[in-house]
């Protein structure tokens, strides 16, 4: 056991408990939170930031709890401030990291959008994950499938699909395999997380 309660895992590498259900998880499915100079809460999504951090899954029911029953100050074994919409940040945040990560795929060519280019590298099955606009068309998405053994990301709106390839709107986009494919699942399943109140988004392996 190393400090703060985390562990290693062999399989899914570094482990935390989160604040507000009490579970052990992996890092890459909880959000860090550190306090500020004010001792103002302040979510540490890529996890970089320095200072004590404490860790609550990337639910928007555990941030939601972790709020209501003033877990952050337990946490932190202090006084803290919680600004305001806590949860909807966290969310921006996550959703920012999602799009620069597809954007970075996008720039070293392992990232494709567009039917034709996505059914193009799911045909030489060259593409790891098959991303779909949450609010695209049922029929159109139905025509393309995810790559066997491969991943699913649907929680993603056009629009914010689009951002990542610099267009108004993105329906259809796919990823090769590589160490970016990873961090970018990662991202999507907290942000899918994040939206479970109201989001149709899902991310399957």
């Amino acid at each position: 056991m190393t400090r703060g309660g985390a562990e290693k895992s062999r399989e899914n590498g570094p482990e935390r408990k989160c604040l507000a259900t009490g579970e052990t998880e992996p890092k890459s499915g909880l959000i860090r939170f550190v306090l500020g100079p004010d001792n103002q809460v302040f979510p540490d999504v890529m996890g970089k930031l320095p200072g004590r951090g404490v860790y609550v899954s990337a639910t928007r029911s555990a941030l939601d709890l972790a709020v209501k029953k003033k877990l952050f100050a337990r946490g932190f074994k202090t006084q803290v401030t919680v600004p305001e919409g806590l949860a909807d940040e966290v969310e921006r945040q996550v959703l920012r990291r999602t799009i620069d990560l597809i954007s970075l795929g996008r720039k070293s060519g392992d990232a494709v959008g567009g039917y034709e280019k996505v059914k193009d590298m799911l045909a030489k099955e060259e593409a790891r994950i098959l991303i779909q606009a949450s609010d695209g068309s049922g029929r159109g998405k139905s025509k393309l499938s995810t790559p066997h053994r491969g991943k699913y990301i649907g929680c993603l709106t056009a629009n914010e699909l689009g951002m990542a390839f610099g267009r108004e709107t993105v329906i259809h986009a796919a990823l090769a395999s590589g160490g970016l494919s990873q961090r970018v699942v990662e991202e999507a399943q907290r942000l899918q997380g994040l939206r479970e109140k109201g989001g149709n988004g899902r991310t399957e392996g």
